[in-house]
């Protein structure tokens, strides 16, 4: 007869406060890695407490697959995201969707992010690449020292407006756009709602609260107008229904489909989830890259070598040369596995069941660790240092890819990894190509702090670089 299982409340884990649980123990910005520290101290599999709610954390990578491969059926992103994002307004998009939503949301989603079809956009992403080289030049003559991450974001987000939805914002050359600022107080506020252990917005209506308000009501109505221009170029040009020429027509496409299931909400949706998700997570993991390839000599020059062999010039490089770039793909994932830009996935289960010998009740809360085995010497040969190589090797010394999940696992994985993984090659191949970097550093010369918010970003970076002489 199989052992009873264990309770979540019989299990290990840090003391939490009376009424509020471990959430004072919690700093928003830096909850991941606190987490992380208990994963250490308790074990893969721990207990700690939202409020009076009970909540399992994993962080044995094998459990953790299986609960992601576990939905959309058995689990779901907590009801409480979901909850504040229709309280902001918000419809939701494949993030947050559930059941059959999200089953015809995928559909559409997946015919728009496919490898196929971003090669269609691939000149809008090199333009944009290219005005992020001239702006890098003109800083290189005049040796100022470039604050990477705002760069980046830039970057970011001039390629989900421009390629993406076809709007020409160019942050890039003429600064922050209104909408870029709408973004991060957006999801500033999603973040901080969504770990409050009360809803105080709904009575005491604070400054930021109202400035959250304002943001979104505009983003709605940028989001309105994007839809309305590409229903415009559609019907003014029946060749773009066979060729679109970016990721909004793709969708819109896909939703007209007879059977498609979709609504004009759930292209809303997607497109306010792809302007939130898209410009955090590449900016994100990109500075990540830049810096820890700096940080390591022998892999930064091997990376150069490559690009400088494959695809040396960054204003005629082709997808395929991009995608030739093998070495440079692996210091991408080396970086996602150091630094993901998502280090933690919080979930709710949808019915009664049971993790490694530890039940979860229906409506109960998993916690899932992502950067734990994947650091750990266990599972990873020298897991803390960044060898790119390891994702080349075969047999000794190779890498168990299923011990690093930067996107995901299961029928839920992000769907759009080959473009993200797309964007960070060419800007980093058009740097390595362009110029020499002098330095990429914090002020005090430390290791940047990771800050948790949409993504978990690096805070405090600057660059300096020198132009090449071919």
């Amino acid at each position: 007869m199989p052992a009873k299982p264990r309770q979540i409340i019989d299990l290990p884990g840090p003391r939490p406060w009376p009424l509020l649980g471990n959430l004072p123990q919690l700093s928003p910005t830096s909850m991941h890695r606190q987490v992380e520290a208990w994963a250490r101290q308790y074990g893969p599999l721990f207990a700690m407490r939202f409020a009076r709610t009970p909540v399992l954390v994993i962080a044995d990578h094998a459990l953790v697959a299986g609960v992601l491969r576990d939905r959309p059926d058995g689990f779901r992103r907590p009801s409480v995201t979901a909850k504040v994002s229709m309280e902001m307004g918000g419809t939701p998009g494949i993030l947050l969707a559930e059941g059959t939503s999200w089953r015809d949301q995928r559909r559409m989603v997946m015919a728009a992010l496919a490898p196929h079809a971003v090669k269609a956009y691939f000149p809008a992403l090199l333009a944009t690449s290219l005005r992020l080289r001239e702006r890098w030049r003109q800083a290189a003559r005049t040796g100022t020292s470039i604050a990477l991450a705002d760069d980046l974001k830039r970057y970011s987000i001039d390629i989900v407006a421009g390629l993406a939805f076809g709007t020409g914002v160019n942050t890039i050359e003429h600064g922050e756009h209104a909408l870029q600022r709408h973004m991060e107080i957006i999801l500033a506020g999603v973040a901080r709602r969504s770990m409050a252990p009360f809803p105080y917005w709904r009575y005491l209506k604070l400054p930021q609260e109202r400035q959250l308000g304002t943001s979104i009501a505009a983003l709605s109505v940028a989001v309105d107008a994007l839809i309305a221009d590409a229903r415009t170029r559609l019907a003014t040009d029946p060749v773009r229904r066979a060729r679109p020429a970016n990721l909004l027509e793709a969708m819109l496409c896909a939703a007209q489909e007879e059977g498609s299931g979709i609504g004009d909400d759930a292209v809303a949706g997607n497109v306010a989830t792809l302007l939130l998700a898209g410009e955090e997570t590449t900016s994100s993991t990109l500075a990540w890259l830049l810096y820890l390839l700096h940080g390591n000599p022998a892999a930064l020059q091997q990376a150069r070598d490559e690009v400088r062999r494959v695809a040396p010039d960054p204003a005629a490089v082709t997808i395929e040369q991009i995608d030739a770039l093998d070495y440079l793909d692996a210091c991408a994932q080396e970086a996602l596995r150091l630094k993901p830009a998502t280090p933690f996935i919080p979930l709710e289960a949808l019915r009664d069941s049971v993790v490694d010998d530890v039940a979860v009740p229906q409506g109960g809360l998993v916690w899932c660790v992502m950067r734990h085995d994947s650091m750990d010497d266990r599972h990873v040969q020298n897991g803390s240092d960044f060898d790119p190589a390891r994702w080349l090797r075969q047999g000794a010394g190779a890498i168990n890819k299923q011990v690093s999940m930067p996107f995901g696992a299961g029928p839920r994985t992000c769907p759009g990894r080959y473009l993200a993984l797309l964007e960070i090659k060419v800007a980093c191949a058009m740097l390595l190509a362009s110029f020499e970097i002098n330095s990429i550093d914090t002020a005090d010369g430390r290791e940047p702090q990771e800050s948790m918010g949409f993504t978990m970003s690096p805070v405090g970076l600057r660059m300096t670089l020198h132009e090449r002489v071919a």
